[in-house]
């Protein structure tokens, strides 16, 4: 069942990041606001209770405005949100710890050395390698920059690997989505821009846990992803 709705989305100001991951320590720099317990490549480890929690409240509850009781006071979106997503099980609540993946155009000079480089980590720059690295508790977010044409980057056979391996945390795409009817019967909340019947084509992942965009919203890999009931149009 397909919804219009609303995501609301708790960030954090970012910098610029190098071009494929943020290293232990750059993760640890420009999350420095997290005091607690963190995964061992440095990304904020968010309690489970504190996911449960979420999952119990509204967007409006979530959402800190900026310099009231929350936000630092020079900063004015220090909570953040951007609409016009569809949804995939409107039934579900989605609460958990980002994992981001940043997708561009195909490029051949550029392509060639972001290969290697990967290749060098023992890393392949496929639309599964983020998959792999999921745990429990996590929501993917994919900056797929709106693509339409051979956007299909999630098909039934990934969104069913996403849901085992979050154990029903989450999927957003600033992209596109393939296999609705297949899709429709795992229960896994996604939120994406469209649909589309073509195969994943033409991309090239070129950030991991780096900040992305996704419309009007800077999502850090740190803090927790949820969305509220959909309001449906």
């Amino acid at each position: 069942m397909i919804a219009a709705w609303s995501l609301a989305l708790l960030t954090m100001p970012a910098a610029k990041a190098q071009m494929f991951s943020w290293t232990k320590e750059e993760m640890v720099e420009y999350t420095k606001a997290w005091t607690g317990e963190r995964f061992p490549d440095g990304r904020p480890k968010v309690p489970d209770s504190w996911l449960e929690r979420a999952k119990g409240m509204s967007q409006e509850e979530v959402i800190i405005p900026g310099c009231r009781g929350g936000g630092p006071a020079n900063i004015s979106s220090y909570t953040q949100y951007d609409g016009n997503f569809r949804v995939l099980h409107p039934e579900l609540k989605m609460a958990g710890r980002v994992v981001t993946a940043m997708y561009m155009p195909t490029r051949a000079d550029i392509d060639t050395i972001l290969f290697a480089k990967a290749r060098d980590k023992g890393v392949a720059l496929t639309n599964q390698w983020p998959i792999d690295q999921l745990q429990a508790g996590d929501v993917l977010v994919i900056d797929l920059y709106g693509k339409v044409e051979s956007g299909g980057i999630i098909g039934d056979n990934l969104y069913y690997y996403i849901m085992k391996a979050t154990k029903g945390g989450g999927l957003v795409i600033n992209g596109s989505i393939r296999d609705l009817e297949g899709i429709s019967e795992i229960r896994l909340p996604a939120y994406v821009r469209t649909l589309t019947p073509t195969w994943f084509g033409g991309s090239t992942l070129y950030g991991y846990n780096v900040p992305v965009r996704m419309g009007n919203v800077v999502v850090m890999p740190r803090p927790p992803c949820g969305g509220d009931t959909p309001r449906r149009t």
